[in-house]
C-alpha cells in the first residue's frame, strides 16, 4: 500500500471509529447475529488460550476446538476445554463454516497473519496482546477488520473493567484538573534465559507450524515456551509483554489520541547476560501534539525487568499528573486520587476482569457494536510499543514519527523496521505487506 493509499485508509477509520458504540459501516452479516444463538468458537495458542477458553466457556459459549502445535499442551487444553476437536493446524478451524470467531493467543509473530486470515475467512477475531508484531502488520489487521465487518478485540482486559473506567471517567471529568502527563511502568524481576546454541525440538512440538510466516531458523530451547518473547523475530520484548498493558491504560486515560509526533529516550540491556535481543531497561517518552487547549501532552514509558521492588506501591501500574491533582493506578488493583497536598481524595479497588472483557466480546458479535478495545485502539496503543523498540533497535535518541503515515521522517534505517522479513511463499503471510 502506498504512503497516499494508507493516509486516506488511516484518515477514514479514525473518523469510523474515535469512541463509536457502532460500527459506521454497512452492517455486517455476522455468523451469530441472533441474541439467543450459541456461539462457537476456536482456541489457538494453549497456554494463554487455556484462560480464553475457561472465560468463554463461562459464557456459554461452545468451545468447538483448541490448537496448538504441543502435543501435551494440546491434549490437556482439549480436556479442561471439553472442546470439541483438538487440531495443531489454525487451517482446520478457519476452514469449518460453524465456527463464528478465533480467539488467537498465540506467540506475537502470530497474531496479525493468524487474524487477517480469520476475518477473510469470516470469522471474528479476540486477539491477545500486543496485537501486532510490527507496525505494519496492525495496519493490515485494522484494514481486514473493517473491510470484512468482523469483530476485532484486543486482549486489554482493563478496557473492560468496572473499576478502571470508574477511574477514567474521572480524569475525563477533570478531577485532577487539565490532565498533562500520563505515566506508565514495567518494573518486575525476570529470568535470565542464558546462553544456548541450536538443537533439536522436543518430541511432540511441531516446531515448522510453530514458526509459521516468520523466517527460518534453527530451533533453540530458550527461544521455546514463553521465552520467545525476547527474540526479535518472534516478540515484542516486555514492552509488548506486559508493558502494552499499562500504556494502553496511559493512552485511554489521556482520550486516546491518535500517534505521538516523536518518540525519544532510551533502551538497552544493562542487566541480563544472556541471549535476549530486547532491552532490559527502556526509558521512553512519548509526545502528542496539542489537542483544543493547545497544550501538548507527554506520555512516559519505564521499562527495569531487573527489579526486585516496586513503584508506587506497584510492579506494573499508572499516574495520571494534572493541574489539581494526580491519580495512582493499577489494572490488579485499582485507584487513588490525589489533590493538591498529596491529600487522598477518593479511592477505589478492584481487579482486571478477563470473563468482563471476553462478554464484552461476544456482545459486539451479537449486536456489531464496536468491543471496548477494538483493533484500531489496540493498534494505536501498540504502535507505542513498536515505537520504544525501534528507538532501541537504532539507537537514536528521537525518532519524529508522522502519525498519519505511520512512517518514520526521513529515516530509512527506522522505516525498515515498521515491517518485517517472512519466509518465502509461505501461506500465512499477509496480503499487502
Amino acid at each position: 500500500m502506498n504512503k497516499h493509499t494508507r493516509r486516506e485508509f488511516l484518515h477514514a477509520a479514525g473518523r469510523a471509529s474515535a469512541g463509536a458504540t457502532a460500527l459506521a459501516v454497512a452492517a455486517p452479516s455476522f455468523g451469530a447475529a441472533g441474541a439467543n444463538e450459541r456461539i462457537t468458537i476456536g482456541v489457538v495458542g494453549m497456554s494463554r488460550g487455556r484462560v480464553l477458553a475457561r472465560a468463554f466457556g463461562g459464557h456459554g459459549v461452545r468451545i468447538a476446538y483448541v490448537c496448538d502445535v504441543d502435543d501435551g499442551r494440546l491434549a490437556r487444553a482439549r480436556q479442561e476445554a471439553k472442546a470439541d476437536q483438538a487440531v495443531t493446524d489454525l487451517r482446520r478451524i478457519l476452514d469449518d463454516k460453524s465456527v463464528d470467531a478465533v480467539a488467537i493467543a498465540t506467540p506475537d509473530h502470530w497474531h496479525g497473519p493468524a487474524a487477517v486470515l480469520a476475518c477473510e475467512a469470516g470469522k471474528h477475531v479476540y486477539v491477545e496482546k500486543p496485537c501486532s508484531h510490527n507496525i505494519r502488520e496492525g495496519q493490515l489487521m485494522l484494514e481486514a477488520a473493517r473491510r470484512t465487518g468482523r469483530v476485532m478485540q484486543v486482549g486489554s482486559q482493563s478496557r473492560s473493567t468496572k473499576v478502571l473506567k470508574n477511574g477514567v471517567q474521572l480524569l475525563r471529568e477533570g478531577a485532577i484538573g487539565e490532565l498533562l502527563v500520563a505515566k506508565a511502568w514495567n518494573s518486575q524481576r525476570r529470568a535470565n534465559i542464558g546462553h544456548q546454541e541450536p538443537s533439536d525440538p522436543p518430541a511432540g512440538f511441531d516446531y515448522d507450524l510453530w514458526l509459521g510466516p516468520a523466517p527460518m531458523r534453527p530451533f533453540q530451547s530458550n527461544c521455546h515456551h514463553y521465552t520467545w518473547h525476547w527474540w526479535y523475530d518472534f516478540g515484542t520484548g516486555d514492552a509488548g509483554n506486559d508493558g502494552i498493558h499499562e500504556l494502553d491504560i496511559a493512552r485511554w486515560g489521556l482520550g486516546d489520541p491518535g500517534n505521538p509526533v516523536r518518540a525519544s529516550g532510551h533502551g538497552s540491556k544493562m542487566f541480563f547476560d544472556d541471549d535476549q535481543q530486547f532491552p532490559d531497561t527502556q526509558y521512553v517518552t512519548f509526545e502528542y501534539p496539542g489537542g483544543q487547549s493547545g497544550q501538548r501532552r507527554l506520555l512516559v514509558y519505564e521499562h527495569r525487568i531487573w527489579s526486585p521492588y516496586v513503584q508506587e506501591g506497584h510492579e506494573n501500574g499508572n499516574a495520571f499528573y494534572g493541574t489539581d491533582g494526580y491519580m495512582i493506578m493499577a489494572k490488579g488493583a485499582g485507584w487513588k486520587l490525589y489533590g493538591p497536598g498529596n491529600e487522598l481524595l477518593k479511592e477505589e479497588g478492584g481487579k482486571y476482569s478477563v470473563s468482563d472483557h471476553t462478554a464484552d466480546f461476544l456482545e459486539g458479535i451479537r449486536t456489531g457494536k464496536r468491543p471496548n478495545a477494538d483493533i484500531e485502539i489496540g493498534h494505536r496503543s501498540t504502535v507505542l510499543v513498536h515505537l520504544a523498540n525501534i528507538l532501541a533497535r537504532t539507537g537514536r535518541g528521537t525518532l519524529a514519527f508522522d502519525p498519519e503515515t505511520e512512517e518514520f521522517v526521513d529515516d530509512s534505517e527506522a522505516n525498515a523496521l515498521v515491517r518485517r522479513t517472512y519466509r518465502e511463499d509461505h501461506w500465512a503471510v499477509p496480503r499487502g505487506v
